[in-house]
């Protein structure tokens, strides 16, 4: 097969530089998209996977389920970045991209938790662990390919399209699950058309593998080896030597964290706070934010070009500042526009639940077996399953906790001494005048499709994502451009994969767990304000600007 010749630092934009840019970041579009399917079904996943715990506890284990993907994806980085600092980038991703796909194929093959039991999660689980290892050597490799052939002053624009790969993965996934729910049917999709978009997945390697092979070794690398000056102990120089370790440190709190807990803030948990807390329609959900990303992710290149001229600190920086500032207006404008009735309710008939402190539990079961039954514990996990916010007010010792909503007050009951059967009657018949008490103060069971202010709704989604695209446009030039070619696929990925797969990652089970522990449907947001603040604070301080930096030194 033909090869492209690798094209010198000084080059101008030509057709093999486009190849370049055009191979690194189809196959990583397509990486994007195996790993985003989960997150975008993850209401489905848990029904099928996690049918055998409660619905509170499966609902949090398949957002565990989808992080354990993120949590490995920084012990992928490392191995992937030595084999590709040792061995080069272009055959290290290729083994990267075909770990991936292969996972991916075979969750659409996995038999449910009905059919095979508790086997199917630890499966299911398994493949997203193969899968964050892959992604965890993916993107360092393709950023830094990219970065190593872009000519001076032009690495913010050209590793832009890398930075479109992520949200260009999730679009697509959304695109090919709306297409596909259309196709066979709501009901036929929850049933078994879910799977059809894992299935295509083998499609989508089969092309990038072929336009992949086409590439040879990046310019910088190959001249190093040729040179005699690579490293042979990667993650010993990366890490085990302060100087390069200081620099790892202030790359993961002065740039990656930050940027990664606004990603997944306007991408994500927007997706999971319009589905979950706010029961707007899956499939409304997915246009809405499938519009908002298709609007913004010019921006990408946009912000990727600024940062040659303006440099990568003041954008990333200021996107994360930005950010942290308007998180909470934003996030109450969405309930507004998404969900008017329940915005008009919680305005005119504010929930509290009146309880012992004592009395109440976190209600997070690891095996499925615990019985929430005291009386604050049904309380609030009939509210947790509504969408409903509501203050918690302590009340004296051994008082049975009570439902405010307005003036109207629906005492709870204490399950925790009654028999099994009568317990579970009694739960049924209490959580339906709940329900009624709880409609009739105009709190809907879902959002009203026809209610839905889908432009603003959209606006507010676009101007999450366009702080995605200040952050992450310039992210991998500003990371390539802080470590030296003979350790820089194994330093820079670290540093972004434990921002994206830890801090970021774990930002919807966190955020979700926060909003379920205090009842406030924004008290998760804390969790994004603080790291972005923290990462804007660091990198003010510490980082350097390497926009001129040469890194073929």
């Amino acid at each position: 097969m033909t090869q492209i010749h690798a094209a010198t630092p000084t080059d101008r934009i030509g057709k093999d530089d486009r190849l370049v840019i055009l191979a690194s970041s189809v196959g990583t579009v397509i990486e994007w998209y195996d790993f985003y399917l989960y997150g975008s079904l993850a209401a489905i996943i848990t029904a099928q996977f996690f049918s055998g715990v409660n619905e509170t506890t499966g609902y949090i284990f398949a957002l565990m389920a989808f992080a354990a993907g993120f949590a490995v994806r920084p012990f992928g980085a490392i191995v992937f970045g030595r084999l590709g600092d040792l061995w080069g980038r272009k055959n290290t991703f290729l083994v990267t991209m075909l770990l991936m796909g292969l996972s991916t194929f075979v969750v659409g093959l996995l038999p449910n938790y009905a059919t095979i039991g508790i086997a199917a999660p630890i499966i299911l689980v398994l493949m997203r662990l193969l899968q964050g290892l892959a992604l965890g050597g993916e993107y360092g490799g393709a950023a830094t390919y990219v970065a190593e052939h872009a000519p001076p002053g032009k690495r913010g624009f050209y590793t832009s399209f890398i930075q479109i790969t992520a949200t260009a993965g999730l679009m697509i996934s959304l695109l090919v699950i709306l297409g596909t729910r259309f196709a066979v049917g709501e009901e036929a999709f929850l049933d078994w058309g879910w799977r059809i978009p894992f299935l295509l997945s083998i499609l989508m390697l089969g092309v990038s593998l072929l336009i992949r092979l086409k590439l040879a070794e990046s310019p910088a690398f190959a001249r190093m080896k040729a040179e005699g000056k690579g490293s042979t102990t990667p993650l010993k120089d990366s890490f085990g030597k302060w100087p390069n370790l200081k620099l790892v440190l202030i790359a993961l709190f002065g740039l990656a964290a930050g940027q990664a807990v606004v990603w997944y803030t306007g991408q994500f948990y927007a997706l999971f706070f319009l589905e979950r807390v706010l029961k707007v329609d899956g499939p409304l959900a997915n246009i809405m934010i499938a519009t908002a990303l298709l609007l913004a992710t010019p921006f990408f290149v946009f912000w990727g070009w600024l940062s040659d001229k303006v440099g990568r600190k003041p954008i990333i920086l200021g996107g994360c500042l930005i950010a942290a500032l308007t998180y909470f207006q934003l996030f109450h404008a969405l309930t507004g526009a998404a969900n008017p009735q329940l915005a008009a309710a919680t305005a005119s008939s504010p929930v509290a639940v009146y309880a012992d402190p004592a009395d109440c539990s976190f209600q997070f079961d690891p095996v499925g077996k615990t019985t929430f039954s005291t009386s604050c514990d049904l309380a609030k996990s009939y509210l947790a399953k509504a969408g409903v916010t509501y203050d918690n007010v302590a009340a004296p010792a051994g008082t049975v906790a009570e439902v405010r909503i307005g003036a109207v007050v629906v005492p709870s009951f204490r399950g925790d001494v009654l028999p099994a059967a009568d317990f579970k009657a009694q739960r049924t018949a209490w959580e339906a005048g709940l329900g009624d008490q709880l409609k009739t103060a105009g709190y809907p069971a879902k959002a009203d499709s026809a209610l839905v202010n889908k432009p603003l709704t959209i606006a507010i989604l676009f101007v999450l994502v366009f702080y995605v695209t200040m952050v992450y446009g310039p992210i991998a030039a500003a990371l390539v451009e802080m470590f030296p070619t003979n350790i820089r696929y194994t330093s820079m990925s670290l540093p972004y994969h434990i921002g994206n797969g830890w801090f970021g990652g774990f930002l919807p089970t966190t955020a979700f767990a926060m909003v379920a522990a205090t009842g406030n449907i924004y008290y998760g947001l804390w969790y994004p304000v603080v790291i972005a603040v923290l990462t804007a604070v660091v990198g003010v301080l510490l980082v350097k600007e390497g926009k001129s930096v040469d890194i073929h030194d």
